[in-house]
């Protein structure tokens, strides 16, 4: 079988099972020009180091097209030489812990024309630490204007001395910064050996507060290593309507830090895409009266500026984001043209026309897309067969969750 036939074959099941893949975006693109345009306008702010982070908010219906945005959007980030993440929020992501944001983003992160763990091939392969490059980013974790915990100092300075004489501690310092603990205790014990012990001071700092500090390092890491920057892409923003309220408003806290950024916790070379469904508004901001009740739960307990950010936060979802465009009818022909033509080339045969179902405006693209993909399934195993492709809509369900309450990891990092 053909690479081609393979990479087809590999779109036309994402595509059907409704999960973009790469290959998927190969052949489709996207017909989102606002957005595509923001977007490159994002990255060149990004690339050029302004601003304390943010990005844009997309919104759109189920079924809309919002993964295989995000999924498009993290082509582009690539193609322009960043680091780019796909987050998807669930109950092992839950959008209001950076802990476990920072991970996800960590593991998912994907490096311009590289294999293997992200920060591990950064580290091991891309830095250079001769370059300017390494020295400046040296000279900047140890800065004020850095606000990095001692620990980043420390363990940069060992990983560049020790990955020739203990690789297995400098694999520790990796995954370190790919959100791991390290013990401080050894990181000592290293210092000492390399005749450093009385240089790093190596203060306590929450899980929090290390997780926030892990994003503006690692960032820079990759700006040192030569790429223009790091895109995180969160998908499945709308399973915040289903935490309880103290959750949902330490959620919409965190939009406003990667929409708008914050001043006082600044993410240079780090920009952000959310994406949420277009009923999130309605059904949970209005419905459960987030707008009155969260912040008056965050004052009560005297969390002022958590109070002022998540209503920052509401206040974006509201009127700061970007809406899906729907498919028009020129994009529904380009789009029904070339998924005929790789379904012919995946499957060897000639895929005969079909209804394309003009003007139903109540359709989203991925019913069109998958109402033809089932059709010619048919068709290919009985030509005399005449389906008929029944559409059932599906709501999102935004009912308060208990299996979502899970901790956050604001405890003290291990010594």
């Amino acid at each position: 079988m053909s690479e081609q036939r393979v990479q087809d074959r590999r779109a036309i099941e994402a595509l059907r099972s409704g999960v973009p893949n790469r290959d998927a975006v190969r052949v489709l693109g996207s017909s989102q020009q606002e957005i595509e345009e923001r977007f490159a306008q994002h990255l060149a702010v990004v690339s050029n180091g302004g601003g304390s982070g943010g990005g844009l908010l997309v919104r759109g219906e189920f079924g809309s097209g919002k993964s295989h945005l995000l999924e498009y959007l993290q082509h582009v980030a690539l193609t322009e030489g960043f680091v780019a993440s796909k987050i998807v929020i669930s109950k092992e992501t839950p959008l209001h812990d950076p802990v476990k944001v920072f991970r996800t983003a960590a593991a998912t992160a994907i490096v311009p024309d590289r294999r293997g763990t992200a920060l591990a091939e950064i580290a091991n392969n891309a830095l250079d630490f001769d370059a300017p490059a390494y020295a400046e980013l040296a000279h900047w974790v140890s800065s004020d204007e850095a606000a990095l915990n001692e620990r980043f100092d420390a363990a940069l300075y060992l990983f560049r001395n020790l990955r020739g004489g203990d690789p297995e501690f400098a694999e520790r310092i990796v995954r370190f910064w790919s959100g791991d603990p390290i013990g401080v205790a050894e990181l000592r014990r290293k210092l000492r050996e390399a005749g450093e012990g009385a240089t790093f001071a190596l203060s306590k700092v929450s899980a929090r507060d290390l997780a926030i500090q892990r994003f503006r390092f690692a960032a820079q890491l990759i700006v040192a290593a030569g790429y223009s920057g790091w895109i995180l892409l969160f998908d499945e923003v709308e399973l915040v309507g289903r935490y309880s309220l103290l959750q949902r408003a330490k959620s919409y806290a965190e939009i406003t830090r990667w929409v708008e950024g914050l001043d006082d916790e600044p993410l240079p070379r780090i920009g952000a895409v959310l994406a949420i469904s277009q009923d999130f508004d309605a059904a949970v901001i209005d419905e459960k009266n987030d707008y009155e009740n969260v912040p008056n739960r965050l004052r009560a307990k005297g969390e002022e500026l958590a109070a002022a950010r998540a209503e920052q936060g509401m206040r974006l979802i509201q009127r700061n984001r970007v809406d899906l465009a729907r498919p028009s009818e020129s994009v529904l022909e380009e789009t029904y043209a070339k998924l005929k033509e790789i379904h012919g080339t995946a499957y060897d045969w000639a895929a005969p026309e079909i209804p394309r179902e003009r003007g139903r405006s109540t359709q989203s693209m991925r019913e069109y897309v998958r109402g033809w993909i089932n059709e010619w399934d048919l068709r290919r195993l009985d030509p005399s067969y005449e389906p008929e492709i029944e559409i059932d809509h599906v709501s999102t369900d935004y009912s308060e969750d208990p299996e979502l309450e899970v901790a956050s990891e604001g405890s003290i990092e291990a010594e």
